[in-house]
């Protein structure tokens, strides 16, 4: 085992969530401030998925090209630089191409550390050191989320309503400009500390160099045993509508809240939509995925997996009632996003279980890969139109069609099959043995 795993793996997970969240959380939020069109923002940044839905493709080269700790810190400078690009980009005319572009680079930095990170944890440490910081590296990824999506928003709004400039749209690029200055100033010395700080294992090599006809052959066996397993097509539709409601939801929520209420929405500030849905809510989230997964460990995916279905989909008509009565009272709106994100929390702990199921037996680790993509694909595809539906057919009837979208996920989840006992405590590990 590497000596002191907590002088890294907590800032290692920090830094692998925050250029996620900002990808794909925070830039609906700044471009909301900027003045795009919500048709514009959703379908722009659910193009910004595709890293993470190709992302099996390439997984292969980070091991046969250099160790995982040079791709860390290979990405962690770039990510840093990136950061500041985008305060540099802000105050200028053409600030949302601009913008987007940075992201688009971001996101395939972030898809490409994801893999280093992954990997060099399970080389790093040693099988009890893994099972020990599981929880730690969860909990650190979740606590960036809440740094990026809650912090980073409200400081944001703090600075908009300052007024330092005396101009609004001037104010508003100044405060995101500062922000994101900080986070790149965070970035970058996490990729300082980790040049330091992370180990330097005997495991972490560069893989064996092979002719490429090999490489393609062994590449191509992966998929082909992958869409060779039973059922395969429930699996894959399974996989790309279980959050298809979910997925139209998530990229107009805070366009939801921050639009004034003359246009249909809630009207907050910059900064409630960072305590309310950056804070409050993602904390929801965090404590709906533990109970899910001490749920599944007592009675096993097949017991809990309709409820956790339902757990998904039933809370998205709190903004169905949002939008039909409007609440006067700020806490109204938290209580009703934290329930939505504690439900969302506790039904996304089946898909998670679902995806090991899927991926049990050879190339375990490549055909994880293969459903974390297609689990990408089923957030993409469905949150490219939800803008322009939206704009469409007002937020009231927009929220009816995301309620209604649960059909499909319903239908599809009958014909799911779950043994009997999978996921429960011990369950795993003798079907291992």
């Amino acid at each position: 085992m590497s000596a002191r795993p907590w002088r890294w793996v907590p800032s290692l997970y920090f830094a692998e969530a925050v250029p996620y969240v900002i990808v794909m959380t925070v830039s609906v939020i700044l471009y909301k401030r900027l003045g795009v069109d919500n048709s514009t923002i959703a379908f722009a940044t659910s193009w910004l998925y595709l890293p993470w839905v190709v992302k099996p493709l390439w997984s292969p080269f980070v091991d046969l090209f250099g160790t995982k700790r040079r791709w860390i810190t290979g990405m962690q400078l770039p990510l840093g630089v990136a950061l500041a690009l985008v305060a540099f980009a802000l105050p200028l005319p053409g600030a949302f191409p601009l913008t987007l572009a940075v992201f688009w680079l971001m996101a395939f930095l972030s898809a490409t550390h994801d893999i280093a990170a992954d990997g060099f944890y399970l080389l790093a440490l040693d099988e009890g050191s893994q099972a020990a910081f599981v929880g730690v590296r969860s909990t650190f990824y979740r606590i960036a989320m809440i740094a990026a999506q809650g912090a980073l928003v409200w400081f944001a709004g703090q600075i908009e309503t300052a007024g330092l400039l005396g101009r609004e749209a001037a104010d508003i690029r100044l405060a995101w400009g500062l922000s994101f200055g900080l986070l790149s100033a965070l970035f970058l010395g996490l990729f300082l500390w980790h040049r330091f700080a992370l180990p330097r294992p005997a495991a972490d090599v560069p893989g064996r160099r092979r002719p490429a006809r090999e490489v393609l052959r062994e590449f191509g066996a992966v998929f082909v045993r992958f869409f060779a397993k039973p059922r395969i097509a429930v699996v894959i539709a399974f996989l790309l509508l279980y959050r298809f409601s979910e997925a139209q939801l998530v990229k107009m929520v805070s366009p939801f809240l921050l639009d004034p209420r003359a246009d249909g929405g809630l009207g907050l500030s910059t900064k409630e939509v960072g305590l309310a849905y950056g804070t409050v809510g993602l904390g929801a989230l965090m404590a709906g995925g533990i109970l899910g997964g001490w749920a599944i460990s007592r009675r096993g995916l097949r017991f809990w997996l309709w409820p956790m279905v339902l757990a998904l989909n039933v809370p998205n008509l709190l903004y169905l009632w949002l939008a039909h009565a409007p609440p006067d009272r700020f806490l109204v709106v938290c209580a009703s996003v934290a329930a939505e994100q504690f439900g969302y929390g506790f039904g996304f702990t089946a898909y998670v279980m679902f995806m090991i199921l899927v991926s049990e037996g050879e190339h375990r680790t490549a055909h994880y890969a293969l459903c974390t993509g297609f689990m990408a694909l089923g957030m993409m595809l469905p949150g490219m139109w939800s803008g322009s539906l939206e704009e469409r057919i007002g937020y009231p009837h927009f929220f009816l069609w995301v309620a209604a979208s649960a059909i499909p996920c319903l239908l599809v989840t009958t014909l799911v099959r779950i043994p009997r006992g999978f996921g429960r405590k011990g369950e795993l590990r003798e079907r291992e043995q």
